[in-house]
């Protein structure tokens, strides 16, 4: 494989690769060449194998940041330079009902973990004085306020102005640091809006596309980001939404 999309010799760590989002970044890389570090708080199985039929490079890594700190040590030595922080997770409730625990567990995951995952990964990028791509996954509600979701729209805010801090920062040193912002996909964070036939049929009455996304559309976002291709592009966070926000 070459060209300005090719990945092979790259290392990548994929954060929540077991399902979803990060499954589907996870097999996009290793189908462009990257050897793929498949992290998540359960089995990346199912990952694995369909990375392994396609005659990719994978293995699995158990990692739960509920302890945002757990990969502080990860990066030393090990040769890494693609980041895709992908986990994340997810509370409902009426925000004058909204509890400080879901408040605490989304903020830790989806933020505090990103940020210092990311500072343990460049920290090694420079120390090796080598080149690195950071991809971080964002949210439509990076720039909207949703409804019933306020620890989540706090922190893909949040994500989005972390990825343009660390790219006015990083960009001269050698490390690329983007996001992507899905819009509305099926994964296991929509499970409830999907059910809800009310709010499905009103999603989709709204999107361009006509159809709700599926993992692969991020997943080639994903790389494109990662490649050469993308060598002068900092700071972006890119909408993956059928055409959501133009709407």
């Amino acid at each position: 494989m070459s060209g300005l999309f090719d990945l092979s010799g790259r290392l990548a760590l994929v954060t929540g690769a077991n399902t979803g989002i990060g499954q589907a970044c996870a097999v996009t890389l290793a189908r462009q060449g990257a050897e793929v570090v498949c992290a998540g708080r359960r089995s990346c199985e199912d990952t694995l194998a369909q990375i392994d039929a396609l005659g990719g490079k994978a293995r699995s890594l158990i990692l739960d940041f509920a302890d945002p700190m757990v990969a502080k040590d990860l990066f030393k030595g090990a040769g890494y330079s693609i980041l895709v922080n992908n986990a994340g997770i997810i509370r409902r409730n009426d925000s004058v009902d909204f509890t400080e625990e879901d408040w605490d567990a989304v903020l830790n995951i989806n933020l505090k973990a990103v940020f210092f995952t990311t500072q343990a990964f460049a920290r090694e990028v420079f120390a090796t004085r080598s080149q690195g791509a950071v991809v971080n996954i964002a949210s439509l509600l990076s720039f909207q306020g949703g409804i019933r979701v306020p620890s989540y729209t706090a922190s893909k805010h949040g994500v989005a102005g972390i990825t343009k801090t660390l790219a006015n920062e990083w960009a001269s040193k050698g490390v690329n640091v983007n996001a992507i912002a899905p819009g509305y996909i099926v994964t296991n964070n929509t499970e409830a809006l999907r059910a809800d036939t009310k709010r499905h049929d009103a999603i989709l009455s709204r999107i361009p596309a006509g159809r709700w996304g599926e993992a692969e559309d991020i997943g080639g976002a994903v790389a494109f980001l990662c490649s050469p291709a993308a060598r002068y592009v900092h700071g972006a966070v890119l909408n993956v939404d059928g055409g959501w926000l133009a709407n």
